[in-house]
């Protein structure tokens, strides 16, 4: 109707708002995505607190509420809150040692959402000062950061194909052959399906994966049965949060790693979706994370982040609205409020997840090497940082015990692969091309992104 008159004026893909049917498909794919390291991180930390079922379960549906309710901040945005680019909010795994360390020694779960209220807080005051870095962050140093955000996203794709990490069956040969089959689909339906099809490749290869999933006895849907239709996360369910100042510190050394990674994807997708992130939009794309940050200790759950995992969904289906994962957004609203749902959810088989995983962190890794084609490598030092800078980035992903002789904090920013690297690709970028020690025409500065 409207549409065609419409199609003249000037919108840009990142605001143009699909018809609802594509929303609901499109948003569908970017949850199952996400869903499995969405509800990793409030499983490890009530596990490692010995919380009963029900605590773990209520954890688990207050966390898909506040990241439906983040992912809508940040794609839909208000006043100076959400980078407005299609971002996918999700619990950080950055936060998962300290908090198990504060939960188990320091003080229990108000410990902890004191902590992470405090921290959200902090990323809402330093949100500005992350903004007027974005110098600092030319081609060289995105494209090897968009790199090693997709290969230290790949074991995890990894994990899953083998059947889930602690899987009683890992590594069987059933798992992989269906995490291959699940593959196989994704690519064959984006070379040979029409377009409209092949935009939602990883939906159709995990509905395809999980029809073959049932009869060979792969799922358990036994969860749904249990679950309950209706759970609404009140404020300080677990109790008051309580102020600790050991507890604080460690989190405000995540909430540098979680910035320092979401700036990282901001970026990336920006790169992805042909609106560059200028200082501004970083700037409010940081203040929602810490909002969303703060919502999380305020409703019983833990620091947001960008999730990786859906930069690489943007950049291997080419849908770049944010309206899309906007609605993925409001999926995750309701499966927080139906927990019935979100069991339904949670019952996709690991290797079927495993075998989309792989096809979207590689495309994150590929659109990182992309991004690297435009740097100039010739009579300079570039090749040194992105040599260097992958090495320390991808190490904890190869080697994830080798810093654990490492105080906590230091810990906190090496064992996350993306930090590592990017802070180790700004520095060198800083060292070889903007300190005028070897300046000269052998050793040109890389133009600023």
């Amino acid at each position: 109707m409207s549409t065609t008159a419409a199609v003249p004026s000037p919108v840009h893909p990142v605001d143009e708002v699909p018809p609802v049917r594509q929303l609901a498909a499109f948003g569908l794919q970017h949850v199952l995505a996400m869903y499995a390291g969405a509800v990793a991180v409030p499983l490890i930390v009530g596990g490692a607190m010995k919380l009963s079922p029900a605590d773990l379960a209520y954890l688990i549906t207050a966390d898909l509420l506040v990241c439906g309710v983040a992912t809508l901040i940040q794609c839909v945005g208000f006043w100076r809150f959400g980078v407005r680019l299609p971002i996918m909010q999700g619990c950080t795994f950055a936060a998962v040692s300290p908090m198990v360390l504060i939960g188990t020694t320091g003080g229990g779960l108000p410990a902890i959402y004191g902590s992470v209220i405090v921290a959200g807080l902090a990323i809402m005051l330093l949100a500005p000062v992350f903004g007027k870095l974005l110098r600092f962050f030319p081609p060289l140093v995105t494209g090897t950061v968009i790199l090693i955000i997709g290969v230290s996203l790949l074991p995890v794709a990894g994990n899953w194909a083998a059947g889930g990490a602690g899987a009683k069956d890992f590594g069987e040969p059933k798992n992989l052959a269906l995490a291959a089959f699940v593959l196989a689909v994704v690519v064959g339906v984006q070379r040979f399906a029409p377009a409209y099809l092949a935009r939602i490749a990883v939906l159709i290869g995990v509905a395809v994966g999980l029809a073959v999933a049932v009869p060979f006895g792969f799922t358990d849907f036994s969860g749904v049965g249990d679950a309950d239709w209706l759970g609404i996360s009140t404020p300080f369910h677990f109790g008051t949060p309580t102020f600790k100042a050991s507890a604080i510190v460690s989190m405000l050394v995540v909430a540098l790693v979680t910035m320092t990674e979401t700036t990282g994807d901001l970026i990336a997708v920006g790169e992805m979706t042909g609106r560059k992130v200028e200082p501004g939009p970083l700037s409010d794309g940081l203040r929602a994370d810490g909002l969303s940050t703060v919502l999380g200790g305020v409703f019983n759950t833990f620091p947001y982040t960008a999730y990786a995992q859906n930069v690489g969904l943007v950049g291997m289906t080419r849908v770049r609205s944010r309206w899309v994962v906007a609605a993925a957004g409001g999926i995750l609203v309701l499966l927080g409020l139906l927990p019935k749902l979100g069991a339904v959810v949670a019952a996709v088989p690991a290797p079927v997840l495993g075998g989309a995983g792989l096809v979207m962190f590689g495309t994150v890794a590929a659109s990182g090497l992309r991004t690297l084609a435009t740097v100039d490598f010739k009579g300079n030092n570039n090749l040194t940082v992105v040599a260097v800078s992958v090495a320390v980035g991808v190490l904890p992903v190869g080697v994830p015990t080798i810093y654990e002789k490492f105080p906590d904090w230091f810990q906190t920013v090496m064992n996350s692969g993306i930090s590592a690297g990017c802070l180790t690709a700004i520095v060198l970028n800083l060292l070889f091309n903007h300190l005028p020690a070897k300046a000269g025409p052998g050793s040109p500065a890389v133009k600023a992104a």
